[in-house]
């Protein structure tokens, strides 16, 4: 059995919101920080010169710093008026970082081909690797996220309905 749809504009859903926000900029602020710049394996852009390559990471790194501020202060609005339902919120932390890890190791790697993981030796395990840990990151923030539906459907006698 599954519970009805929760809106998205509800406090749950701005929690998830802002959940996915953090995730988001927090793994791209990860990749930004250790593959880019302490490892120095890839940069954002690695189809032209250094220099655009370096141009390209602070881009990359203003957007992940964005995304972060961003779901910070909607989740600092949702403490002020008492509404942070924590699995949610960390359900979209998982589902965000889970999403950007995913998105990244197949669209900007293999599709777009923007970068890879690492040069100079074999990208398999590097994307294997990869991928295997967004997919894990996705499966968290699903299950956090049904636990997080269906705790508020059983509190509020929300309607079950069969999928």
């Amino acid at each position: 059995m599954t519970y009805a749809p929760v809106r998205l504009h509800g406090v749950l859903g701005r929690s998830l919101v802002s959940g996915l926000l953090v995730g988001v900029g927090f793994a791209a602020f990860v990749d930004e920080a250790v593959f880019h710049q302490l490892l120095h394996w890839h940069h954002f852009y690695d189809r032209s010169t250094t220099d655009v390559g370096l141009v390209s990471d602070g881009f990359f790194h203003a957007g992940s710093w964005l995304a972060t501020v961003a779901g910070l202060f909607l989740y600092a609005d949702l403490r002020r008026r008492n509404g942070v339902r924590r699995s949610a919120w960390w359900s979209g932390v998982c589902l965000g970082i889970g999403g950007f890890q995913l998105y990244d190791g197949t669209i900007q790697h293999k599709v777009l081909r923007l970068h890879q993981i690492r040069y100079d030796v074999d990208p398999a395990p590097y994307d294997w690797t990869w991928n295997i840990v967004a997919v894990l990151f996705l499966a968290a923030g699903s299950v956090l996220w049904w636990r997080a539906r269906r705790v508020r459907a059983k509190a509020y006698g929300l309607p079950r309905t069969r999928s």
